[in-house]
């Protein structure tokens, strides 16, 4: 039997898990509540939520899933408590957005599990590439003269890249849908 965490690994632990998840989790409140403000009025009541519950989340599992399920109820709150405005959706609409908001939760989970086998399965050099044309604030110009090439054949090899993610991640999704 593992050992407790102590608080400040769970804050480490938790910051982790929903920085990563946050920009799904926005992408699924979004359809559940109308309104910039709104969106971030749920997500921030999200977080701290699921902060409060976060010694109830099982490693190893979904945490998108886990915090999804905590956002949904944090948008029906919300929308219990601007119920008297004659913008918000019906119960019918909601239960609706809701349900096909969990299954575009769902896929885009399935799919960033797959996109990590398939960067784990690229050589160091190429995911060292994609690092730095995606993260580093730097111009492709710039991570192109980082690695020796002119742009245009940095561009050439981060297409082939993308491509070849995009294949791989094709292939994971099917196996694991059984498709």
């Amino acid at each position: 039997m593992s050992q407790p965490l102590s608080p400040p690994e769970d804050y480490d632990r938790f910051v982790r898990h929903f920085v990563r998840a946050e920009p799904a989790l926005r992408a699924f409140v979004r359809t559940l509540v109308a309104g910039a403000e709104a969106v971030d009025e749920v997500l921030q009541e999200t977080s701290l939520a699921a902060w409060r519950k976060f010694s109830t989340f099982e490693p190893g599992s979904s945490f998108l899933a886990w915090a999804g399920t905590i956002a949904r109820f944090e948008a029906l709150k919300f929308r219990r408590a601007q119920a008297r405005d004659r913008h918000i959706f019906s119960a019918d609409v909601f239960e609706l957005l809701e349900r096909e908001g969990l299954e575009e939760l769902e896929l885009r989970d399935s799919e960033l599990r797959a996109l990590e086998r398939c960067l784990g399965r690229l050589a160091a050099a190429q995911r060292e590439i994609l690092s730095v044309a995606y993260s580093s604030g730097a111009s492709w110009r710039q991570a192109a003269a980082q690695f020796g090439k002119s742009s245009q054949a940095f561009y050439k090899t981060i297409q082939r890249l993308r491509a070849a993610l995009l294949d791989c991640v094709s292939r994971e999704l099917r196996v694991e849908h059984g498709g």
